[in-house]
């Protein structure tokens, strides 16, 4: 039985960063899914990772994503990359989200990065205030803790915070590596393709009506 359903942030209430990943490649001329692909390789000691843990400053990630950039070729700032993460709403999932909190327990596991509350980050440090926060009952961010997702130990974390097992939760994220170890524990998992694909999804494994 179900009890509690729990959220990715980005790519799940706001399109994908991934958008506007693309985007800046182009204006650019570098190769598609470059700055993917620096984030992909050493995924888990690399310095996005070690930045979504607050292990490193925007400055420090500034030159080490620089360096793995360069390491391939190609020239793109760290600091390039963070006003690039904030994305546009998407209303429908947040009423879905709404909907969802009148049955059952709600959680955010996000990985996000110091600087999203900083200066000449505004955009992102919005997406962090006003309604859509308080509709979680537990909200986990891998800057504060200095952990992140795919660590299975975030999961655990959240269930605990909730005081619900794994299997009585649904978890939606848009990456796939990070649907994994919440299936793995198991989690009934919803990979977030588009909002529509997302909320069916949902409607079908709580039977509820979420639009």
């Amino acid at each position: 039985m179900i009890e509690a359903v729990i959220w990715d942030f980005g790519g799940v209430f706001t399109s994908s960063p991934f958008e506007a990943f693309a985007r800046y490649e182009r204006e650019r001329g570098l190769p598609k899914d470059l700055i993917r692909t620096i984030n992909g390789t050493n995924h888990l000691h690399n310095a996005w990772a070690r930045f979504e843990r607050a292990e490193i400053d925007l400055g420090q990630f500034d030159v080490e994503f620089a360096a793995e950039a360069e390491a391939l070729g190609h020239h793109v700032p760290g600091k390039d990359i963070i006003p690039l993460l904030a994305g546009d709403f998407r209303p429908e999932m947040i009423e879905a989200l709404r909907r969802v909190k009148t049955k059952f327990k709600t959680g955010c596991i996000t990985n996000n990065v110091p600087s999203m509350q900083a200066a000449g980050a505004d955009k992102p440090a919005n997406l962090y205030k006003g309604d859509i926060m308080e509709l979680f009952d537990h909200l986990i961010e891998s800057s504060k803790i200095g952990l992140r997702k795919p660590d299975p130990r975030i999961y655990g974390m959240m269930c605990e915070a909730l005081g619900v097992s794994p299997a009585a939760c649904i978890y939606l994220d848009d990456l796939g590596v990070n649907c994994k170890p919440a299936r793995a524990l198991g989690m009934t998992t919803i990979k977030v393709e588009n909002a529509a694909q997302a909320i069916g999804e949902l409607e079908a494994a709580t039977g509820m009506v979420l639009r």
